[in-house]
């Protein structure tokens, strides 16, 4: 196969999960990928043969129907379905971000009702923190969940919803001022609510409407939707934990791993854009000899080389230490922001190499290069982790003079 981006130290277990999934990528994804993507197209048939390989409950645990696994291995599978279309790593990585979140955090109760079906993918998850007018600033969430006796009415509009439509399943984010006075801090008062919805666009249930897909640039088949509540009524057993009050810190606990993830969906699409790269060097021929040859292109690969490599080593030790039980929010900040900056890179590297066919959509690069830019955003923005990289460590290396 390849030099790049290899792991050690998996066991055979792990080694048999990713062979199988490189496989499945090599054969049923990458054939198909630009065509569906092209046509903006759900890809059924993939998914589908994700849930026969268990992907859906790769961490789930085994008491719920999982296979238990670590978080490094569901995000070197992640990587490798990223390799093979982006857009299908995007469905599964928020369906686990919900399964880890009631894993950490539900109660009993929670976890037995969905985390078997999840398992399966017969329920799939969504979880929905931003708003129109959110941005970064999560604390300025205006969303709010107000309680009415055994129930909860849920108001408010939420935006950019990866699998809104084909999901069953939406953790939400938003304000609850209930048992919390005026004046507590914002992140002190929100709370995720599990919200069980039919698959589909419009009215989903009473009070709850996924208006349709979002035409995006790149990133498509995946669906990326709105959310309208008005009036929407769920059980107060739906509050995630069975608790008000801990939204904030239960989310931010998804989105760590979920930046894990979009590191090793950055790693991916790297290294697709380089075998793209290296192959279309060694076949094109200028003055007399392949362009490889030649030493400027020599320099680029060896550039795109060593990112991928150095993404891939950043997006596996985040993982281990994830794994560790140790708090990993600096590594998973690095390790995002590194691997969505170099995924760009390297894209943009190949993209040239190419020339101007690399502008044609007959060529998989064009798709590549509309795909690179969404992780530049995803799971928080360059500067976000700029933020938290640069808090940690002045907590690390804290001046004691």
């Amino acid at each position: 196969m390849t030099r790049l981006a290899q792991t050690a130290g998996l066991n055979d277990v792990q080694q048999e999960i990713l062979s199988t999934v490189r496989d499945f990528v090599d054969k049923e994804i990458l054939p198909v990928a630009t065509r569906l993507e092209h046509r903006d197209e759900y890809p059924t048939e993939i998914v589908e043969g994700l849930k026969e390989l268990g992907l859906f409950g790769l961490m789930i645990p085994e008491e719920y129907g999982g296979l238990g696994e670590s978080l490094l291995t569901y995000a070197l599978c992640v990587e490798e379905i990223a390799r093979g279309w982006m857009s299908v790593s995007g469905i599964i990585n928020t369906h686990f971000i919900v399964a880890y979140m009631l894993k950490q955090h539900g109660t009993q109760e929670q976890k037995d009702t969905f985390l078997p079906r999840m398992a399966l993918g017969e329920v799939r998850g969504a979880f929905s923190m931003s708003e129109p007018a959110l941005g970064s600033d999560v604390s300025a969430i205006t969303s709010k969940g107000v309680r009415d006796g055994d129930e909860y009415v849920l108001n408010g509009q939420k935006m950019w919803l990866t699998n809104g439509g084909t999901a069953s399943l939406v953790a939400v984010l938003c304000r609850s001022d209930e048992g919390h006075p005026e004046g507590t801090a914002p992140h002190k008062s929100m709370t995720t609510f599990l919200v069980e919805k039919e698959p589909g666009f419009g009215e989903v249930r009473p009070g709850l409407t996924i208006p349709g897909k979002i035409d995006k640039m790149g990133y498509k088949g995946v669906d990326t939707t709105e959310l309208i509540m008005d009036g929407l009524r769920i059980p107060a057993n739906r509050v995630l934990g069975g608790t008000t009050g801990r939204g904030f810190y239960q989310m931010m606990d998804g989105v760590e791993v979920g930046r894990v993830n979009v590191a090793a969906r950055g790693c991916g699409v790297a290294q697709r854009a380089f075998e793209l790269g290296v192959s279309y060097a060694q076949q094109r021929h200028t003055f007399g000899k392949p362009i490889a040859q030649h030493q400027a292109i020599q320099f680029k690969l060896a550039e795109m080389a060593t990112k991928v490599e150095a993404a891939h080593a950043m997006m596996v030790n985040a993982a281990r230490k994830k794994d560790s039980g140790e708090r990993n929010d600096l590594e998973a900040g690095m390790a995002k922001y590194l691997a969505s900056e170099y995924c760009k890179e390297v894209v943009e590297d190949a993209f040239r190499i190419h020339g101007g066919y690399g502008f044609s959509k007959e060529y998989e690069i064009e798709r590549l290069y509309r795909e690179a830019p969404m992780l530049l955003i995803g799971e928080g923005t360059a500067e976000i982790q700029k933020m938290i990289i640069g808090r940690r460590l002045l907590e690390e290396y804290r001046f004691q003079g």
